[in-house]
Order: C-alpha cells, then structure tokens, then sequence
C-alpha cells in the first residue's frame, strides 16, 4: 500500500526541475531586455532624433528667426530755399485809352547796382486806377537795371532805386496811351500815336499798351519786352542814339527801335550780348 501511494505522487526529477527554472528565467530576461530596448528608443526618438513636421519638440528649446540689422538712412543736409525774385507784372489786365492824368509813386527802395561813382537815382510811378502796383513795378525794373547784361555792364553807371519824397534824378512813369502821348509831346514835342514810348527832360514814360502787350515783331517772355523797354530808354536818357540793324542774323541793337522791324536782325533786350561785347549797329540819321 505504501509502495503504491508513493508511485501515485511522483515528483519530478532534479534535472527536469533545473530545466523549468532556467526556462523561467530567460523569459524574464527577455522581457526585460525588451522593456529596456523599448525605452532607450523612446527617449532617442523624442529628444535626440530629426523629428518630422507637427512632432512635438524638445523642452527648453526655442526657434528664434533672427532680424536682419537695418542699415541707418543718413539725414539729407537741409537746402536753404532759393531768394526769391521780382515778380513781373500780371498781363492779363485792362489797358484803358486814357487815364486820370495823376499818378502813385512806388514806396519802394534799394541797393545800388553799378560801379558808377554816382548812382542815377530814380523814383517809379503808376498812372491811378490802373491794375498795376507801382511797388512791383519798382521792383520789376530795379531787377531789369541790375541784370549782367544791363547797362550797370559798364563799370561808369550805377543806379538806384529810391521811394516817393527822396531825391531823384529821373522818374519812370507807366502810363495809359492816352497820357504817354501827352506826356511825350509836352516832354520833347514827339507824336507817339498811342503806341511808343519816349525819354522826356528828368524821366522816361512807358506806354501800358507796351508793357502789357509787348510787340508784335519781338520774340521773347513780356519780361524781356519790358527790358527792351526799359534799356532802351534809359540809353537815351545816358546820351545814346538810335542804331540799326548790324547784318542779318545778328542780335538787335538795344538802341535800334524794334517795334518797327527788325531788319533781318533778332530780338533782343540787352546792351551787352553773353560774351559782354556791346551790341550796336549802324547809327540813323
């Protein structure tokens, strides 16, 4: 009975049993060298490795695009603003026959202009009612009388402009047609038929029409006209004469009266040509 229980509960043998064991523990050996495989890639794979566009990044890390350097614009050396000039008398204004007869002096005054040991002093004045200001007028011939090409050219004459109540050698008077006649017959008995302009004793008169109008037969800005006007009156008034064309294509002589033709010559305002030569022509008897 004995022998026969103890058959019925066999136990296995030592070898089998080492056998079990050695099992067991390369299953748990595997499994942990898995977990720890399983895990170093992990970490690679988050923290180290080229992770692919929406992967989470690493902590700490920050992209910072960095801002190019603005190169400093230099501050542009102010430009003093240009002197400003005379401006010319409006043309578009009405040219009455006649006027009152009585006039306005400019108060107006300036620097001489010249080399002349005396200055030629004079005063400007504008017949009333006329749309005209005798102060830009002044101002307007002052400019024309210091100009390179003027008379203050040569080094003997200078003048200046001086205001209403001060002494003065000769007055220049902007005058309807009807008042320069009458002020050109009674100053030196000349018909100007309501176009011209004329030097009288003590002073030149300027017909409007002209200064407003210019001439037909002069080509050139009405401030030009005007400084033909006012050179070649004043040239009178320094003892010059009536001149005429030099030869076909050449510059008018100032002194030449271009109102009535120019002879094959070309307009011209000026005394002196760009080179400083004076420009004249043949006298007229």
């Amino acid at each position: 009975m004995d022998s026969s229980h103890r058959a019925g509960r066999h136990r296995p043998s030592r070898r089998r049993r080492r056998r079990r064991r050695r099992a067991r523990g390369y299953l748990v050996a595997t499994l942990v060298v898995g977990g720890l495989l399983g895990s170093a890639a992990f970490f690679l794979g988050d923290g180290r490795g080229d992770a692919p566009s929406g992967a989470r990044q690493p902590r700490g890390v920050v992209n910072v695009t960095p801002t190019p350097s603005r190169t400093p614009t230099p501050t542009p050396t102010p430009t003093p603003p240009p002197k400003p000039k005379p401006k010319p008398t409006p043309t578009e204004i009405d040219v009455p026959a006649k006027g009152s007869g009585t006039f306005v002096t400019a108060r107006a005054g300036g620097e001489k202009v010249g080399h002349g040991p005396r200055p030629l002093r004079y005063v400007v004045r504008v017949e009333t009612g006329l749309d005209v200001s005798p102060a830009q007028a002044a101002d307007e011939i002052a400019d024309i009388l210091a100009a390179p090409r003027g008379w203050t050219h040569n080094q003997a004459y200078a003048f200046q402009l001086v205001g209403a109540g001060q002494p003065s050698d000769l007055t220049v008077s902007i005058a309807t047609p009807g008042t320069a006649d009458a002020l050109c017959w009674a100053g030196i008995r000349q018909d100007t038929h309501g176009e011209y302009n004329c030097e009288v004793p003590g002073g030149v008169v300027v017909n409007l029409k002209r200064w407003v109008e210019g001439s037909p037969t002069f080509k050139g800005p009405i401030h030009d006209y005007r400084a033909l006007i006012i050179n070649h009156e004043m040239g009178h008034f320094l003892k010059y004469t009536h001149t005429t064309c030099a030869g076909p294509g050449q510059l008018a002589p100032v002194m030449m009266q271009q109102i009535k033709g120019l002879h094959g010559c070309v307009s011209n305002a000026w005394p002196y040509d760009g080179n400083g030569r004076f420009v004249t022509g043949p006298h007229v008897p």
